[in-house]
């Protein structure tokens, strides 16, 4: 019961991916013209069985037509043999009067039979007109058929082109919606935005070490000032404007001027340290 059970669940797989594979082989253009082709195999097969069919139809018409001529003629036949066996009857010749009319009677026998093969195939060919004229009347409907089918094939691959190029179209628009930031646009958008904020890092780090630089060239220029100023007093030049006391004459400093400077200035090194 397992072993069937497990046999059957792997026939029904095996159907499902194989009908799963057909459906999705299937193009309904080729499909519905694969389609439209063997309904017009199939009317060609059918004119030529009908065309066999009337054909037979007409032979045993032809045949119908003749056991009838048969008849007509060989009555005709047994009429004037009669006749003339009446004449010879009246003639006092009674051995021609008696060979015509066995001549007579044999063209009756004919008669007779042609009347009887004509008699056996009326129901035949009414049966065959019958069937001929069914058969007529299917080929015109599969032909109607025929051409809804074609008008219907050109529906649905108009419809079938349409969902296709809609579909196009959605993809298309889809895959440059700016909005959609999984889309293209959306990607290359961050890819750039990436970049200019690493352009802005770089003009940071930039902009600091300039400031740098000029905060170097600040100290720079302080150390500058001190050493000309220490300059000024080894060399007992007049010293800064800044450090004056008020005298008009800046430019003349005694003795007790320089050394109350120095002092002044040892004591703010020793305040920096």
């Amino acid at each position: 019961m397992s072993k069937q059970s497990i046999l059957g669940r792997m026939s029904q797989l095996v159907r499902a991916n194989v009908n799963a594979m057909l459906d999705r082989s299937e193009d309904p253009e080729k499909m519905l013209d694969q389609m439209v082709r063997d309904f017009t195999n199939n009317i060609s097969e059918a004119e030529e069985a009908i065309a066999q069919t009337i054909g037979n139809l007409r032979m045993m018409e032809d045949d119908y037509s003749e056991d009838l001529e048969n008849s007509r003629s060989w009555g005709q036949k047994a009429l004037a043999a009669s006749r003339k066996a009446d004449e010879f009857r009246d003639g006092g010749n009674a051995e021609n009067a008696q060979k015509f009319d066995n001549l007579a009677k044999v063209a009756i026998q004919r008669q007779m039979e042609a009347e009887s093969s004509a008699k056996s195939a009326e129901p035949t060919i009414s049966s065959q007109r019958e069937i001929v004229d069914r058969l007529k009347t299917g080929l015109e409907q599969m032909k109607t058929k025929r051409q809804q089918l074609v008008s219907k094939r050109d529906e649905l691959i108009a419809r079938s082109r349409a969902a296709h190029a809609q579909s196009q179209v959605h993809d298309a628009v889809k895959s440059i919606d700016v909005m959609d930031p999984t889309s293209e646009v959306g990607r290359f958008e961050e890819k750039i935005r990436r970049e200019e904020a690493k352009v802005r890092g770089q003009n940071e780090l930039a902009a600091s070490s300039l400031d740098a630089q000029f905060e170097s060239l600040e100290d720079l220029g302080e150390q500058a000032e001190v050493e000309a100023r220490l300059a000024a007093l080894k060399s007992g030049s007049s010293a800064p404007a800044a450090l004056g006391a008020g005298s008009s004459n800046a430019g003349s400093f005694d003795g007790q001027a320089t050394e109350d400077y120095t002092a002044q200035l040892e004591a703010e090194e020793r305040d920096r340290a």
